[in-house]
């Protein structure tokens, strides 16, 4: 009988947890192979993950990933999704894979792309490393789309705070080669504009060391849109303390004057990092927002 009953209560664990667990499927891809890396240096720095701002956040990335996760009711369309954390960490799930599965309730296939924190020790380009993988995983994307029913001109990039910064280079920087181009960028609480403050940062988490006036030309993205840039859906709020409203204001404004599709969203309140946002001051809105955009872009 005691037997019997543990099977039981064996069997009713399992049931319970396979009702409760949510059930999804992805597919992890190396965005490299092992001793290919672009700009690696020999190093012994290992990832690991660790909590911050009350979010589980990864550290050290060397080894970079794409992780595709794709819609059952398929719109053809793909978001390539670049989390954020300032170059020194990255929220791959708050801003990572719980975006992308709420994008695919919405009919939309995402990726999330794991990249490579800028680290001199690991890379010898640090300041190229995060772009380089931009570059790679739409590529890659653009490679895979058959497999996942993916239209190819629908191929974008979505970022948050950081990662948005890097969407906005991967969208205004030029290359030669079309399928590193994202053809249009979802901007969430970004940076867009070389301020002292961000020219600070950016020196100090990606450079390294002091810009070269090249360098300070090339991160001067603002001067950088124009009627080719992909069209932008922004999201902000005007009490954000890390990256300004303006961020998201003057890169809509040199959209518009280059006659570029650009949709934004201001919320009064919601600081920011929230991610998918919260219900008790309204920034829970934006995706459903930007799912109607793209889908009629």
């Amino acid at each position: 009988m005691a037997l019997l009953d543990s099977r039981r209560l064996i069997f009713g664990v399992i049931f319970i947890l396979s009702v409760q667990l949510p059930v999804y499927a992805a597919d992890q891809y190396k965005l490299w192979q092992t001793g290919d890396i672009p700009h690696e240096k020999p190093h012994n720095v290992n990832e690991y993950e660790g909590v911050a701002w009350g979010t589980k956040v990864v550290y050290k990335v060397t080894d970079p990933t794409l992780t595709v996760y794709q819609a059952e009711r398929n719109s053809g369309i793909m978001v390539l999704i670049m989390p954020g954390g300032g170059y020194s960490l990255e929220a791959i799930y708050h801003e990572g894979q719980d975006v992308a599965l709420a994008l695919n309730k919405q009919g939309i296939n995402a990726a999330v792309l794991k990249y490579r924190i800028p680290n001199p020790k690991t890379s010898y380009k640090p300041e190229l490393a995060p772009i380089t993988d931009a570059r790679q995983a739409l590529s890659m994307l653009h490679q895979m789309a058959d497999k996942y029913d993916v239209n190819p001109d629908k191929i974008g990039v979505m970022g948050f705070s950081a990662g948005s910064h890097l969407a906005t280079v991967a969208s205004v920087w030029p290359t030669e080669h079309q399928s590193e181009r994202p053809d249009f960028s979802a901007l969430i609480y970004g940076v867009s504009r070389l301020t002292k403050e961000n020219q600070d940062w950016l020196e100090k988490a990606l450079y390294f060391r002091p810009m070269t006036p090249q360098e300070v030309k090339q991160n001067t993205l603002l001067a950088q849109v124009n009627k080719a840039t992909p069209p932008a859906f922004l999201v902000h709020s005007y009490d954000d303390d890390v990256c300004h409203v303006k961020e998201s204001t003057e890169y809509a404004e040199q959209l518009f004057t280059h006659q570029v599709p650009v949709e934004m969203h201001l919320y009064q309140k919601g600081g920011h990092g929230y991610g998918l946002g919260r219900k008790e001051d309204g920034t829970d809105t934006w995706l459903a927002l930007f799912s109607t955009w793209v889908k009629n872009l």
